[in-house]
This record gives C-alpha cells, structure tokens and sequence, in this order.
C-alpha cells in the first residue's frame, strides 16, 4: 500500500512541475533580465504591463501582448537574474472605459 501511494505521489508531483504553457517551455526558468526582456518582445510579442516591489530584493514585473494574449509573470533579483514564476494566455489588460477594471 505505501509503495502505491508513495508512487502515485512521485508521478502527480512530476506532473505538478511540468511546464504549464510552450512560452516557458521556450524560455528557461532563469536567465539575465535583458536577455529575458529580448526573448518576451521579439518571440511572443509582449511589453511591460505592470509590476511592483515583492521585497527589497524582489522586482515582480507583468508582460503580456495584447496582440497574441500570451503574458509572463518574472521576479529579478539584484544581481539581474529573473526567473519565471508563471505563463498563461487569454491576456485581460484594463478597461480604458472602466477606470481600474478590467476588459475583454
């Protein structure tokens, strides 16, 4: 009974950790900020979207495209490596009618 648990642990959490979407796929978890900059604008068409302080050590940036509806979530470091935190698709930028909401 434990091996079979244990197992079927072993195979969701593998699954749990595969990549999520073909644009991190593309892109390693971690790399220098500029290079990853260079990958997001010219391959998957995204900009700078938002983004703010996590920690002192943290800058948490937003790209996405509004033209492909990809978008990345990265965190950088002082030393300039950024590492992937998510991926997705379906990009909802804000609402220029809506003040603070949210469009579609």
């Amino acid at each position: 009974m434990f091996k079979r648990l244990f197992s079927a642990a072993i195979i969701f959490g593998a699954a749990a950790l595969a990549p999520p979407s073909p644009a991190l796929a593309q892109i390693a978890a971690c790399l220098p900020r500029d290079v990853l900059v260079t990958r997001l604008e010219e391959r998957h068409k995204e900009h700078l979207a938002g983004g703010g302080l996590q920690s002192p050590q943290r800058l948490i940036e937003i790209w996405a495209s509004e033209e492909t509806g990809s978008f990345t979530v990265f965190v950088t470091r002082p030393n300039g490596i950024s590492c992937i935190l998510a991926t997705g698709q379906h990009w909802r930028g804000p609402d220029p009618a809506k003040p603070g909401g949210v469009g579609g």
